[in-house]
């Protein structure tokens, strides 16, 4: 009971602040602009900005605060975490049977690994590193606030690993996995944290390697101008994209097989991404099950060109970490990778990586269930803005949040929201009257923060 209403009055305390992490900075604050009067700022901005002329320190380096600064204390506490990186946890074992798989399949010339591992670059990028270097459109939905982390309208942290592609191509690199930890505001359930792991990796061929077994190859060519199609893009030849196509997809069944054992039943299901064509999604039969373990494809020429790599051509995949973690190892929850239950732990600590191993469940202790109503404010309402408002009083107590039902007045068309909060500990039982407590902090920093009108 201390312990969950410590963390309540912690929660609030740093809500009321709102400049966590945060000192002032005079020396940035010149020009500081304040919002009109009358306007609201989005609730994010109350969630995670400083008072003018603040600054946030993270690992190390100073980012001024402006109006993109949405971080918020829960997702501060994670960074620096590198879960991947810390022997015989779930995360580095995925890695290190990866790494493993891919040093002993692909040896270059001088009997060396073909792929270079990058395992400790720093979650923070530019935007232009995130986005721009991947041709992702300046009003792609995927740059919102409402699905990023941002330290300002600069920098943020890093919402996929491909954010270091360009530098390790431009870099003169041909063939690397890079992995770390990466960050999106989402729902609240089993399935999503605001903080993963994810694994790229990439690889390019010049002519002579794409061609070099095969028949009258050194006719062949890797570009040509043509016309884009659902099958290839307009620089590249048909034989050259298929090549490239079958190498990706032929290493990436290999991978799965490493991981899940022979005998698995693969299906590549058509998407889209901005930085590959084609591209695909690969899905295996798993106990009878059909899930998608990742994301693949030709990378986009443009972007591969812009890395000064134009004579090469080549293929990208990623992959999370979790997500496979979760699936081989049995683990049915996400909030378990955080956790520091030595019973938890025991259970990775394997003398062999491949080691078959199924998470044995902790005991499961009763969740306690608290709905919250309120009508929504005419502007500047996300539910993301709501979920990283229930993590940051609730923390990991909170297993899942549903928005229940949505109502319309008929006669002054507001809206309103209806949201189930599911509270579990890890670890024991909750009595309704903490949970209360954590329920009503929730409540008082919505109607607060969100600007919302309670129906509670």
């Amino acid at each position: 009971m201390k312990e969950v209403s410590t963390m309540v009055c912690l929660a609030l305390r740093r809500i009321a602040r709102v400049h966590y992490l945060v000192k002032t900075a005079s020396s940035v604050s010149r020009g500081h602009q304040h919002p009109g009067l009358g306007s609201r700022p989005a609730a994010s901005d109350f969630a995670a900005r400083g008072p003018p002329g603040s600054v946030v320190e993270l690992l190390g380096q100073s980012y001024p605060q402006d109006d993109h600064s949405n971080l918020s204390q829960k997702v501060l506490s994670r960074v620096g975490r590198n879960l991947h990186n810390q022997q015989h946890h779930p995360l580095w074992l995925i890695k290190e049977r990866v790494k493993e798989h891919f040093y002993k399949q692909y040896v270059g010339c001088s009997g060396t690994p073909l792929f270079s591992v990058y395992d400790d670059f720093s979650p923070v990028v530019t935007t232009w590193q995130n986005f721009d270097s991947l041709l992702i459109p300046a009003d792609h939905p995927s740059r919102k606030k409402g699905d990023n982390y941002y330290l300002n309208q600069t920098h943020m942290l890093r919402a996929h690993t491909s954010a270091h592609q360009w530098d390790l191509l431009h870099a003169g690199l041909d063939a690397f996995l890079v992995v770390g930890d990466v960050y999106r505001r989402d729902q609240i359930d089993s399935q999503h944290y605001p903080v993963f792991h994810q694994l790229e990796a990439v690889r390019l061929f010049s002519k002579h390697e794409l061609f070099a077994g095969v028949q009258d190859g050194e006719s062949l060519q890797l570009f040509e101008q043509s016309s884009r199609s659902a099958h290839k893009q307009e620089a590249h030849t048909m034989e050259a994209m298929k090549l490239v196509e079958f190498d990706l997809k032929q290493t990436l069944t290999r991978l799965v097989a490493h991981l899940f054992g022979d005998g698995l039943d693969i299906r590549w299901v058509e998407c889209y991404f901005p930085f590959t064509h084609p591209s695909f999604e690969m899905e295996i039969n798993f106990h009878g099950e059909w899930l998608e373990v990742l994301g693949c494809g030709v990378m986009e020429q443009q972007l591969v060109n812009s890395a000064g790599a134009h004579d090469k051509i080549g293929w990208a995949f990623g992959l999370g970490l979790e997500r496979l973690a979760m699936i081989l190892y049995d683990i049915p929850d996400i909030r378990l990778f955080w956790s520091e239950d030595e019973r938890f732990l025991k259970q990775f600590r394997l003398s062999d990586i491949n080691q078959n191993v199924k998470f044995q469940p902790l005991s499961k202790y009763p969740a306690v269930i608290n709905d919250i109503s309120f009508w929504l404010p005419l502007e500047n309402y996300t539910e993301n803005d709501f979920y990283d408002l229930v993590r940051t009083i609730g923390g990991d107590l909170v297993e899942k949040v549903d928005l229940i039902d949505k109502f319309e007045h008929p006669r002054t068309h507001r809206l309103s929201h209806c949201y189930r909060i599911t509270y579990r500990h890890m670890e024991r039982t909750l009595s309704q009257r903490e949970v209360t407590d954590i329920h009503q902090a929730v409540q008082e920093a919505a109607v607060r923060l969100l600007a919302v009108e309670g129906r509670f």
